[in-house]
């Protein structure tokens, strides 16, 4: 599902994010590809998240970086679309010949998006028959701002490459973290900055993606103003000692539990949602992000829901010489969008 598809069979992804550039190159075909290079360079969030021609002109200079540091010779890329910068829903519609099906969801996708369609990219896929209504399909419908992608298209094909695919970091990060043909139902809890995306994976295909507004920003406030430290006290805590309460006497714990709570409040509410809807359950969590990094957030959620929680593996459908294992793990929380984005099929 990608808001700009071409077809590739040697490419790599890209993944522009609020801290660093990170790319992942894969080679071969079938389920599992061979990794050939990662790498990464750091950037300032200021300078991901300005629209000025010097900020951009940064991010450019990055980028050339981050290509000449790895030695990518390949052209053509798949780059990342941040969860802030598109819509992605699961929505059911009327059951048509693939023809009118294109023509009756562009006259209808106002009520479904929400961007004005002049402005926006929709892109579709059919999931299946809908859940709920055995006359209608069940499609997942993904729009993004024309404006935004025209930018992102210019600023890359300015230093010679080649777009094939722009893709949502949720789905991109969903491929990676996931087991291939999976027929349970998976979720991924990514806590990013400033928010938190859940994606529900039968199949490969997203069944539920969603963006809830508290991240580890949000966490770590907490813990500075209730333990009156400053934000980088703050961090620190929360990351060393997280949700312990054998640690400090538990004050980091109390410090932050409610705002956790707000998270994991929400997360039940997506939960129920999804087995309401398809009348199963989620059977496994995987968590990453600072969902993984903060210590015993994965045992929390395990508790709350009563569910198998895994840390993220962003080289799990990988292939790779084994004597590289323990590099490739201590990296992994950060590369789970840019492999994603490699191992699209094209």
């Amino acid at each position: 599902m990608s808001i700009l598809s071409g077809i590739s069979t040697n490419f790599f992804g890209l993944d522009i994010g609020t801290t660093a550039v990170r790319l992942v190159h894969l080679a071969g075909s079938g389920p599992t590809k061979s990794l050939v290079k990662y790498a990464y360079v750091p950037v300032e969030s200021t300078v991901v998240l300005s629209d000025s021609k010097a900020d951009q002109q940064k991010l450019l200079q990055t980028i050339s970086e981050l290509l000449s540091q790895a030695q990518i010779s390949v052209k053509d890329v798949a780059v990342n679309v941040p969860s802030d910068r598109v819509f992605t829903t699961v929505i059911d519609f009327d059951r048509l010949p693939t023809g009118d099906l294109a023509k009756a969801l562009r006259y209808q996708a106002d009520s479904f998006i929400p961007t004005p369609v002049e402005q926006s990219k929709i892109e579709w896929a059919v999931l299946g028959d809908s859940p709920k209504e055995p006359t209608k399909i069940e499609l997942l419908l993904s729009s993004v701002d024309n404006e935004y992608i025209e930018k992102r298209l210019d600023l890359l094909e300015s230093i010679g490459l080649n777009v094939i695919a722009f893709e949502p970091d949720n789905l991109a990060l969903a491929r990676a973290l996931t087991v291939p043909d999976a027929t349970v139902p998976q979720m991924i809890i990514d806590i990013g900055n400033k928010a938190t995306d859940l994606v529900i994976m039968i199949n490969n295909a997203p069944r539920l993606t969603r963006s809830i507004p508290t991240g580890s920003e949000a966490i770590v406030r907490s813990a500075s103003q209730n333990l009156n430290v400053d934000q980088k006290q703050a961090e620190q805590f929360v990351f060393k000692f997280g949700l312990n309460k054998d640690k400090l006497e538990g004050r980091v714990y109390e410090a932050v539990i409610g705002t956790v709570d707000v998270l994991t409040a929400e997360i039940e509410k997506s939960i129920q949602f999804f087995q309401g809807r398809y009348g199963t359950g989620v059977s496994r969590i995987i968590v990453t992000g600072g969902a993984s990094s903060m210590p015993e957030f994965p045992v929390h959620v395990a508790n709350k829901f009563g569910l198998e929680v895994e840390i993220g593996n962003a080289w799990r459908n990988i292939s790779f010489s084994a004597d590289r294992q323990a590099e490739l793990l201590a990296v992994s929380n950060h590369f789970g969008v840019a492999a994603g984005l490699a191992e699209r099929h094209g």
